[in-house]
């Protein structure tokens, strides 16, 4: 089939602000023979008439309205009437370009793939980042597809995914996808998109990684600042994600390291969303993740996303150490949402012992090290997340084991 139709995902929940404009951006796709699913998922704002507006006006726009069930029922809602013989993912406060459907169509079909995975950009106001996959572009097929399941999940030193999760920079053969979203567990709410996809790229023949930077992922402003929840409460969302992966992964051959990488990727999910910490009152992970003890010291906190921040409030809530500082070298971001975030040369009038690192990729390690010491910081002042696999794992089962403890 020459021109085959393509089923688009779109769920949609509180984001009136955006909708519009990312129907009309897939409105707008060069590629026309599209199935477009605006899946609204019990919005309580003006996004069903929204939708509803936008279905009138092109028939290849259809919409669901169901009750509020979260992203995981909202995509299973769109998959069940999806007629697509492709099935792809657009977020409701996303946009793409209009050529981007295209392309994941040309290069799926030119390498005869069952899913095609991009890059994406990251927009923030009026700037945009380019975000690759650490894996190398290219199409993975018999002993390279070995070497992308031996990697996809964690890639090099701890951490970095090898593949991204996300749903949405990929375009997927239905059969390759459907099955696996299906089976999904509706109240999953961290790392549900890597429950389905990670899945289907284990049954996939042949995958293709390409820089496709068309896809806009929005980096909202209410959304940069970072709710904290308990670390029970952290544990059981969790821990629904992690027995539900490695269940998955169980029949896979050893030589895939699959359950070490689910392990690494849980971790890793785990030590953003909590700052490092596992419980205020003992101090075990956040000296076990920079191998280094910093209980009496002074600190500068470096990074502010998720990471950074949660550790910032955890830290502020003990007195275990004296924050004197929190950079970053997008600190006019921060600003903008009420963080006091000062740009990293500010480092040259602070007072501190160590600079701590809130980000987990390895391949980063050097440049920050390098970029601080033009600002007078000895290398051995600043300190990584550096954890042996023996270390990783002893963390996360206690982490899985803390329904009682909170943070």
């Amino acid at each position: 089939m020459n021109n085959p139709l393509i089923s688009v995902i779109v769920p949609i929940y509180g984001i009136e602000r955006y909708v519009g404009h990312c129907i009309e951006s897939l409105m707008r796709q060069t590629y026309q023979n599209l199935e477009i699913i605006l899946v609204d998922d019990g919005s309580p704002d003006r996004c069903p008439q929204i939708c509803d507006l936008y279905a009138s006006k092109d028939k290849r726009i259809k919409v669901i309205h169901k009750e509020n069930g979260g992203i995981v029922t909202a995509r299973k809602a769109g998959v069940k009437i999806a007629q697509g013989e492709y099935i792809g993912f657009v977020d409701g406060d996303d946009w793409v370009g209009e050529g981007y459907f295209q392309s994941m169509l040309n290069t799926i079909m030119g390498c005869d793939a069952d899913i095609a995975v991009a890059g994406c950009s990251r927009d923030l106001y009026r700037k945009s980042m380019y975000l690759h996959n650490a894996l190398p572009s290219g199409v993975y097929e018999g002993e390279s597809m070995e070497f992308l399941r031996k990697n996809m999940m964690s890639f090099g030193s701890f951490f970095r995914f090898g593949v991204t999760t996300y749903h949405w920079n990929k375009l997927f053969r239905r059969e390759a996808i459907i099955p696996f979203q299906m089976l999904v567990e509706d109240g999953f709410s961290v790392m549900e998109d890597g429950a389905a996809v990670y899945p289907a790229m284990l049954a996939a023949k042949k995958i293709v990684l390409f820089d496709n930077f068309a896809y806009h992922y929005r980096q909202r402003s209410d959304s940069m600042l970072k709710s904290m929840t308990t670390l029970s409460e952290e544990a059981e969302r969790l821990k629904r994600v992690y027995y539900y992966l490695q269940n998955a992964v169980k029949d896979y051959p050893a030589e895939y390291q699959l359950r070490k990488q689910v392990e690494d990727a849980m971790l890793a999910v785990y030590i953003v969303r909590c700052g490092g910490i596992t419980s205020i009152a003992n101090d075990k992970v956040l000296n076990s993740i920079y191998n280094r003890s910093i209980e009496g010291k002074k600190v500068v906190i470096g990074g502010a996303g998720t990471f950074g921040q949660q550790m910032y409030r955890r830290l502020m809530a003990t007195d275990k150490v004296e924050i004197t500082g929190w950079i970053d070298p997008f600190y006019w971001e921060y600003r903008r949402i009420g963080l006091n975030v000062d740009p990293v040369e500010s480092i040259t009038n602070a007072d501190y012992d160590y600079v701590l690192m809130a980000g987990l990729d390895s391949s980063f390690k050097e440049m920050v090290i390098r970029t601080l010491a033009d600002y007078g910081v000895a290398p051995d002042n600043v300190l990584p997340v550096e954890m042996n696999y023996e270390i990783r794992h002893e963390i996360l089962m206690d982490y899985l084991k803390c329904e009682g403890k909170n943070a």
